[in-house]
Order: C-alpha cells, then sequence, then structure tokens
C-alpha cells in the first residue's frame, strides 16, 4: 500500500490499484497550500462524519473524478443535495465489499453536524480489510473503550489516530487505544491544523516510543508504503 497525506486527517490510500481519499480537507488548509487539490486522485472518497474540516473538499474531488463516496446515511443524504449521486451509504456496525476489499464501519465518540448545520448521523471510523493488508482509520474520536472490540476480533497492520486533543483525543489516550486495537504502529492525524490542536512532535514520538510503540507523522505532500510504518523506527517523514 501507498500512502499520501493531505494534512489534517486527510489521506490518501492506495490499496489493490485502488485510490481511496479519507476526509478531504486541503483547500481550506492554509497548511497544505502545496497540494494541488485538482489533481489528487480518488476512486473512492470515505468521510467519517460532517464536520467542514472532514468534508470541505469532497463535493468537488467526487464530481471531478467520479469517485464513489462512502459515508453515514445523513452525509449521503446531504452529499446528495449537492449533486453527488455515486454512493454508498453505511452506517455504524455495517460492513461491505468493494473491489480493493472491505469496509467495517465502526464507533467514534464524536459529533456530527454538516457544514450547513443540519443532521450529519453518527460519525464513524473504517477499518480497511485488503489481501495487502488491514487498517484502521479512527476519525474524530476520543478513546472509547469500544475499540477494544476492533483489537478482539480483526487483526490491524495500522492505524491512523487522532492525536491533537482538544477535538479528539490526545496523545496519552491515543497510545492507550493502541493496546485496545492491539496495533503498535500508528499514523498521527488530527493535530498541528488550528492553534488548540498544536502538538509537541518530538514529545509525542518520545511518549510512543517509551511505551514501545511507533509514531510516525507525515509531512504534508510526502507519499510512504505501508512497509515503512510497519518498520522498527520510529519517525518524523520528510
Amino acid at each position: 500500500m501507498k500512502i499520501v497525506y493531505y494534512g489534517h486527517s486527510c489521506f490518501g490510500v492506495e490499496v489493490n490499484c485502488k485510490h481511496l481519499l479519507f476526509d478531504p480537507y486541503i483547500s481550506p488548509n492554509p497548511l497544505a497550500k502545496s497540494i494541488d487539490v485538482s489533481k489528487v486522485p480518488a476512486d473512492y472518497i470515505l468521510v467519517s462524519h460532517g464536520h467542514s474540516d472532514h468534508i470541505a473538499d469532497a463535493v468537488d474531488i467526487a464530481k471531478r473524478t467520479g469517485a464513489m463516496v462512502i459515508a453515514a446515511h445523513e452525509v449521503g443524504v446531504w452529499l446528495y443535495n449537492q449533486g453527488i449521486e455515486n454512493m454508498h451509504r453505511m452506517n455504524t456496525g455495517g460492513k461491505a465489499k468493494f473491489d480493493f476489499g472491505n469496509v467495517k464501519c465502526v464507533k467514534a465518540e464524536h459529533s456530527s453536524t454538516m457544514p450547513d448545520g443540519s443532521n450529519g448521523g453518527n460519525p464513524m471510523g473504517f477499518v480497511i480489510e485488503s489481501s495487502e493488508g488491514n487498517f484502521y482509520y479512527a476519525g474524530d474520536t476520543a478513546l472509547t473503550y469500544d475499540m477494544k472490540l476492533i483489537g478482539d476480533y480483526r487483526h490491524i497492520d495500522f492505524a491512523f489516530l487522532p492525536i491533537g486533543d482538544n477535538f479528539t483525543m490526545g496523545v496519552d489516550n491515543a497510545i492507550i487505544a493502541t493496546d485496545f486495537i492491539n496495533c503498535k504502529d500508528i499514523i498521527g492525524m488530527h493535530y498541528d491544523t488550528f492553534p488548540p490542536i498544536v502538538i509537541n512532535k518530538e514529545e509525542a514520538i518520545r511518549k510512543f516510543d517509551h511505551a514501545g510503540k511507533k509514531l510516525t507523522l507525515m509531512e504534508i505532500g510526502k507519499t510512504i508504503s505501508s512497509k515503512e510504518v510497519m518498520s522498527n523506527s520510529t519517525q518524523v517523514t520528510s
């Protein structure tokens, strides 16, 4: 798998020759000014919840690429009203099979309203299972004991976890989450974009390392392989 970071919580993951794009918030993000959003590829767009910092570019990218959007029912209704028809609506606990692999929707402890204030349904995380490996994209979430169900019933090779605190769990709770999901290789997300979620990256890496876990903090625009995420050294990519 190849992983590219577009800033905040937005990642592209290439799985079985398909481009999965998670929570597209690029053009409004000043930290992602180096990214040309008109060139971001997507065969599927997975939206964890309705907040603008996770869906801002979803409509434009979906229209340009024809990508299928995978999201909660209420998010799908909002997108349909914006002119997006190619979508697969899901909800917490559901699983569906696609040509790249399976998507399992899991609980995220957060809120979800659309940019116009309408109901965004249940916030979710996604477990992606494929012949190339499995990963967990947590979305925006607090630490919740429900994460232990993921570790109990699914094998996770690596995970995307929020670490910025304030709106989601922070570094300390994310380390606990690694035990719940039984996965020590983590890509951090939802940090540094806004003043309340600016973190000390070196301290975050040290805490993960001290706990025997690996935290990868990707540079915006950088592409790495899943094998690099699961290597033996903790890193900030450049």
